[in-house]
């Protein structure tokens, strides 16, 4: 079956996809400001489990063909690291906020380049490394540290960046084996079990009126990973990639006017910098493909 190629819709529902997650975001740091962090995201993985189950349900050769592996560790692991990266993701819009903590992890392509090389054996050239230095001087800019202005908060953010690496780069390494289905079955069932075990000890009773929020919270994420994998269907990822970049467009736009945070001069510049380095990277590593 040849698979088509469609780019103006790919890119369509990668912006859409963008939007909602940046939503999704918003809706993330609402409940976590009243709520706590462990319990936010058992829920929402509550959800997400039961989409990863509806997927390989319906895939090839049906569920237990999609769930099927002979890396469970590798998968588990990859599951642990996910959970991990969206719960220090949600503390960092918490005490750093939106806009901050998405500018610092624009980084993590970044990241990936600077650890396929020694970790998948991968060649990177001196235009990635320059690329990922320069991209480096960008979270400089944003953290600014020695100045009276650095917020250690920043740190959160970063953390958040490499875990996302760290699990970017281990979900390269299980493809090579395991189907694109396998994977993310793997990714939600794992982090729903992970998050249960954490997020029970934090159980809390919803306010009747945030439990609209937090459906609204689930729902988005369902979506936003559906229209994801549809625009990785219909076009080529490298035409459909970068495109992700429009995510912090959309989280300035939220941060402004619904947390009223500001961009000060240094975040954007930072900003521009991380992901102008980051679309250099992606552009040099299709190439290299």
């Amino acid at each position: 079956m040849i698979q088509p190629n469609n780019p103006r819709l790919g890119i369509i529902l990668m912006i859409t996809a963008t939007l909602i997650f940046a939503v999704q975001d918003g809706l993330s740091r609402y409940l976590a400001e009243t709520y706590n962090v462990m319990m936010v995201v058992m829920v929402r993985y509550w959800f997400f489990a039961a989409f990863v189950i509806a997927i390989a349900a319906r895939s090839p050769g049906g569920f237990w063909a999609a769930i099927r592996t002979d890396q469970p560790l590798l998968q588990a692991i990859r599951g642990l690291v996910l959970a991990a990266e969206i719960c220090v993701s949600v503390i960092a819009y918490v005490v750093l906020g939106l806009i901050a903590t998405h500018a610092i992890f624009a980084c993590y392509p970044l990241l990936v380049a600077a650890l396929s090389g020694p970790v998948l054996g991968e060649k990177v050239g001196w235009r990635r490394w320059l690329a990922i230095g320069i991209g480096f001087c960008g979270i400089l800019v944003i953290l600014q540290p020695g100045l009276s202005v650095f917020d250690p908060a920043g740190i959160i953010a970063f953390v958040a960046a490499a875990l996302f690496a760290v699990y970017a780069i281990m979900t390269r390494f299980a493809a090579r084996q395991d189907s694109a289905a396998t994977s993310f079955f793997w990714t939600g069932a794992t982090g729903a079990v992970a998050t249960s075990c954490a997020g029970a000890w934090f159980w809390e009773p919803l306010a009747s009126a945030d439990w609209s929020i937090m459906l609204a919270l689930c729902l988005s994420g369902v979506a936003g990973h559906w229209l994801m994998i549809r625009s990785y269907e219909v076009a080529e990822a490298t035409a459909v990639q970068p495109i992700a970049y429009f995510h912090l467009v959309f989280i300035a736009i939220i941060g402004v006017s619904v947390f009223e945070e500001t961009i000060a001069p240094h975040l954007f510049i930072g900003a521009a910098i991380v992901v102008f380095a980051g679309l250099f990277t992606l552009w040099r590593e299709s190439l290299q493909r």
